[in-house]
């Protein structure tokens, strides 16, 4: 049931077994969500543990008063929600679900526990924040300096770093399951531009998307267009090192290269 979410935290640290068990003693409490479109808490409201994504897809969110929203981040499987809520009394934005999706909840005299009592996994916790903001940062610049078509191949490239540092790829594709509706909210531009971008990416032979999996064709072209360095998710003992396989498009750490 944890396997993503321990997958993405051992990019920063090797745990224990002891350490394993812990966190997964901490998920009592699941629910499963049959429908996209549903809050998983809302802005506004007091927030009474820390939620994980253990499958599906979600999104942080702003609505506007007049109607319109604007997503801030997508959550996959491993993906903690909201841990920052262990220190504020509401949530400042909404979080949804972009499918049918299945979320932990960890309450947060359980996360107060983990700080006090086990450090290395309070410290592993602390790096998923940390990375969370670095992906914020990053979507800045995309919206304020990048072309289109370089924040739409940026986010092809983050995405599927991310979905790898969680085990979750096949080879160089991923599960992105996205309307372009949602790729523009994310980007900041209309459907109808976000969908010539993606025509154009895909007549470059840079990607395929077909029945919600994105498969990048040519990784090295595709971090040349969107000048990617994955540095900014501070996945050091995986992805902090990344150079592109330039056949097969595939990313590998030179660890990996090197053998």
């Amino acid at each position: 049931m944890l396997a993503s979410f321990l997958e993405k935290l051992s990019n920063y640290i090797d745990f224990t077994e002891n350490e394993r068990q812990v966190l997964k003693d901490t998920v009592k409490s699941v629910r499963h969500y049959e429908k996209k479109g549903v809050d998983i808490i809302s802005i506004g409201e007091r927030p009474l543990g820390v939620h994980l994504m253990l499958k599906g897809w979600a999104c942080r969110y702003k609505l506007l008063e007049d109607g319109s929203e604007h997503i801030m981040a997508y959550l996959m499987p491993g993906d903690m929600c909201n841990v920052h809520t262990t220190l504020l009394k509401q949530m400042d934005h909404s979080i949804r679900t972009m499918t049918e999706a299945t979320v932990a909840s960890i309450t947060h005299e359980q996360i107060n526990d983990i700080i006090d009592h086990y450090p290395r996994i309070a410290r592993a916790l602390f790096w998923s924040m940390l990375v969370d903001e670095g992906i914020l940062r990053e979507w800045l610049v995309n919206l304020g300096s990048r072309s289109a078509e370089a924040s739409l191949a940026h986010l092809f490239c983050e995405l599927l770093t991310r979905s790898r540092a969680a085990g979750l790829t096949q080879d160089n594709s991923f599960c992105l399951p996205l309307s372009q509706a949602e790729l523009s909210d994310a980007q900041g531009r209309s459907p109808v531009h976000v969908n010539r971008v993606l025509k154009k990416l895909r007549n470059d032979g840079l990607i395929s998307f077909r029945n919600k999996r994105l498969t990048i064709l040519d990784w090295e072209k595709l971090v040349q267009l969107a000048q990617f360095d994955p540095g900014y998710l501070h996945l050091e003992r995986y992805v902090g090192d990344v150079v592109p396989n330039s056949r097969h498009g595939k990313p590998t750490c030179r660890a990996e290269r090197n053998k």
